[in-house]
């Protein structure tokens, strides 16, 4: 039986069918979702492991060190994830995988509001993050394979605003409960991070597999190529390349974002600041950062529509470095780092979004999330190994040292970028 054609490419958003508004309605939703479930433990950490360890001295080195462990755990889970999902992604359809991405989070994240002992949360990090490095590539293959080509950097833009919106709604939350969330209380807001699940049947009914894999299936009568076909031939360069990029991006990007935090509570803690207005400026800060990422992604979207994918990148790379060093190269008081200098580092973190509509093209139809999701997830090693190796390298309560590495991080991705392979709409891997 010969497989439907590929359909023409709509122009105007009136053109969009049904099937086209349902899968990017739910890539977005599970975007917004991530952005929620990944930040939440970001904005609690210091508290409710202090809590988890039972000790009241913010300044014990456990502290830092088990909150370094918890997130590492995170970071690799996302890995993995984002490798066992992809996979399933190529193998079962993009719905399908969708809807385990989705449900497996949810539910442990609000587990994570149970935890007694600090491994315990590191536990149910762990197999959360699971599910949110697969949603990542899952989501966005299910673009890429229903929206039309040329609308790339818009739609990573809309994307990724997704992650920040729940990033933002998080932040919302915890600020607004600052004062009902401390003193002990922080681990309920874990169980927002269960409504997700709610999403799940939606996607099951509605959302059905792209045309695209299913033609691609039809192709090799299901006999699907193996992930080692990542490490062969033509393909080799692009997988080693993007690995390498997506390691460095997104270590400096993690390490700024676990570390920053701690280190405005520190600070605010020095000057005498109550513990519950602590967390409700900690949040505000977050907040505005996600705030300007928004712009950013839009911002990256019009750059790369300009300049390309690969220099776009270099450039937002760049400023996400020289953000991250103008913040910390020397102390400042929290107004300063909060309000200026970490809304920049926010803005140029929309070189994340590029990356959505950028790295699935870059590998053929049935090594797209497999691939992707390798490539951009592989990075959540290097960052879990650097989140613990440079918060060793910090002195006790002073976090600028990781937070000035990551700067560096951020710089050695912009040169890195350089050597990107150039992929638009009209030549993508097939």
């Amino acid at each position: 039986m010969t497989p439907p054609a590929a359909p023409r490419d709509a122009t105007h958003l009136r053109e969009i069918s049904p099937q086209q508004w349902r899968s990017g309605i739910a890539a977005w939703l599970g975007w917004l979702f991530d952005g929620l479930e990944l930040h939440l433990y970001t904005l609690v950490a210091a508290p409710f492991v202090m809590q988890l360890l039972a000790t009241t001295d913010s300044s014990d080195p456990a502290i830092k060190q088990k909150s370094a462990y918890i997130q590492a755990a995170f970071l690799v889970g996302w890995a993995l994830g984002g490798a066992f999902f992809g996979r399933l992604g190529d193998l079962l359809g993009r719905s399908r995988a969708l809807s385990l991405t989705v449900l497996t989070y949810a539910l442990c994240t609000g587990l994570c509001a149970l935890s007694q002992t600090w491994w315990q949360l590191m536990l149910f990090r762990f197999i959360a993050a699971l599910g949110i490095g697969g949603e990542w590539a899952v989501g966005a293959s299910l673009l890429v394979e229903t929206w039309p080509r040329a609308w790339r950097p818009w739609l990573s833009a809309v994307l990724q605003t997704g992650v920040n919106l729940g990033v933002i709604f998080g932040a919302t939350v915890v600020a607004q409960l600052s004062g009902v969330l401390a003193g002990g209380r922080e681990r309920y807001i874990f169980l927002l991070g269960i409504a997700p699940a709610l999403l799940v049947f939606w996607i099951r009914r509605h959302v059905p597999e792209p045309e695209a894999w299913q033609r691609a299936e039809a192709s090799v009568h299901h006999r699907n190529p193996g992930a080692r076909e990542l490490f062969r031939g033509a393909i080799l360069p692009t997988t080693l390349i993007t690995s390498l990029v997506c390691a460095l991006g997104l270590s400096a990007w993690w390490l700024f974002l676990f570390w920053h935090p701690q280190h405005f509570r520190r600070v605010l803690a020095d000057a005498h600041v109550p513990a519950g207005e602590i967390t409700r400026l900690v949040s505000l800060s977050f907040l505005l950062v996600n705030v300007l990422a928004i712009a950013g992604n839009f911002a990256g979207g019009w750059l790369a529509k300009k300049i390309g994918n690969r220099h776009a990148i270099a450039v937002m790379f760049a400023g996400l470095g020289g953000g991250i060093v103008g913040a910390f190269v020397v102390p400042r008081e929290f107004g300063e780092m909060a309000w200026f200098w970490c809304p920049v580092v926010g803005f140029f973190s929309g070189v994340f979004g590029l990356f959505t509509m950028y790295l699935p093209p870059l590998f053929p139809t049935l090594l797209r999330t497999t691939g992707s999701g390798f490539c951009y997830n592989i990075g959540r090693i290097a960052a879990a190994v650097a989140s613990v190796v440079f918060g060793w390298l910090a002195p006790v309560g002073d976090f600028r040292v990781a937070l000035l590495w990551s700067g560096a991080l951020a710089f050695a991705a912009t040169l890195a970028s350089c050597w990107l392979p150039e992929r638009t709409h009209e030549n993508e891997a097939t």
